[in-house]
Parts: C-alpha cells; structure tokens; sequence
C-alpha cells in the first residue's frame, strides 16, 4: 500500500481454523501463528462466549491484543453484514497500525466460516492468509467411524435450510451425504431420509470433539424434535449401491 508516493506498512490478516472442538485437533500451523499473532479476534455470543477461542485456549498468549466481536444469532442478513462491516472496520485499525491480526474460526475458515465475510471485506487492501482446520465433517466421519467416499462415491453438502424438495434430491442422488446445521430442520432431514430410503444410512452427531459430543447411529431413535444447533447428519454408503 502506498500514501504520498510512500510505502506504508500494514499486518496481515490471518483466518485460521480450531477445528471443531478438540483442541488437540489444532495444527502445528494453526498454534505457532495463534501463538505469534499481535491480535486475536474471534466471534462472542450475546453471553461473551467464544467457541473458538475456548478450542484456541492455551495457544494464545497473554501478550496478544483480543478483540471479541458480538454476533447476534439472527437470519437477518442486513444486521449480519452491519456486524461484519463493524467488525471489519475495527480490525482495519489494527491492521493499518502494523499489526498482524488472527482471526480465530470454528472448523476451516472458508467452509461455513464467519472468516468467509471478513475476507471478503478486507482481502482487496490487505494482505490475508488462510490456515485451513478439521471441518466437523471430517471429525464426525472420524468419530464413527466410517469412510465418507470410496472409489467412484459421490458426496454432497447441504445445509438443513434447504428446502425439503433439495434435500431429497440430494439423498437420492448422491452415494454420501453431510446435512449441515441439522438443528432446526431435524424433524424435516428424518422425513426426507425415510422418503428417500436412507434412514439406515445415516448417523447423527452433535458437539463433535467436545465434552458433550453424542452419536447416534441409529437415526429411527432420535426425538422428532429440534436439535441443538451444532448438529449434523452423515448419510454413507453403507448399502454399497451406486447412484
């Protein structure tokens, strides 16, 4: 970046992943730039609790700047983008200081991650970087544990917002299949894994790598009600048959 014909020196904005829960499941990568980071942000609930930086816990130290950023849980994209505008421009100030900010985000950064939002906004005048992490997919695969795809599998991701007609077509057309953000929608992902013939395919997790992770492998047992919202399906392949 230059100002007056003069090169001004900004940080770097890193997006590094934590996994889903365990911090054993951390990178070597992930914890020395946790570790060397002038600034750690992350999101906060309405209870200023970070998720993130729990898994981060013993990786950050005490020398690092931090900067929770309040989330609301809400649908609302315009509240959501005025956040993230906020959020953006508070990390712009450590950032045109010099200082190199770490960005802590549940799972990868990029695969459902906030990180996504903040990069987007950023990623035009700074310098970013991105530490991939163990998506909850990959953890509740490992946790069965059974193998997402082989040979010629197909797999598919869909969140449980789709609508009941996609969510369908996806459990009919694919061999392995992870319903994301199952919370909500589990009474509607049972009717369509019974429609579609696939409720003897399908696991069921919550808090994967976490004190209270559950797993449920058969789904015919599970309440039809609303789950939390760290929830997932894995649909596999267990019949062998191709689609």
């Amino acid at each position: 970046m230059t100002a007056n014909n003069q090169t001004v020196v900004t940080g770097k904005l890193i997006g590094v992943g934590v996994g889903p829960g365990d911090p054993e499941l951390l990178t070597l990568k992930a914890f020395r730039l946790i570790q060397q980071a002038d600034v750690i942000s992350f999101l906060v609930n309405d209870d200023n609790v970070s998720q993130a930086r729990m898994i981060a816990g013993e990786a950050v130290t005490g020398a690092a700047f931090e900067i929770p950023l309040l989330m609301p849980m809400s649908k609302d994209r315009t509240l959501a983008d005025k956040v993230y505008d906020q959020a953006a421009e508070r990390i712009k100030q450590q950032l045109y200081s010099g200082k190199n900010v770490v960005f802590l985000c549940e799972g990868d950064p990029l695969f459902f991650g906030s990180f996504a939002y903040l990069l987007e906004r950023l990623q035009a005048e700074f310098v970013c970087e991105v530490v991939p992490g163990i998506t909850s997919i990959n953890a509740a695969a490992a946790s069965i544990p059974t193998p997402l795809t082989k040979l010629t599998d197909s797999f598919a991701v869909v969140s449980g917002r789709h609508s009941d007609e996609r969510l369908r077509d996806t459990l009919i057309n694919h061999n392995s299949v992870a319903i994301m953000k199952a919370g909500k929608s589990r009474q509607r992902i049972l009717s369509a894994l019974n429609d579609t013939n696939r409720l003897e395919d399908a696991s069921y997790l919550e808090y994967i790598g976490r004190d209270e992770q559950f797993i449920e492998r058969d789904v015919s047992k599970l309440p039809n009600e609303a789950g939390p919202y760290f929830s997932l399906f894995l649909v596999t392949n267990r019949s062998g048959e191709k689609r």
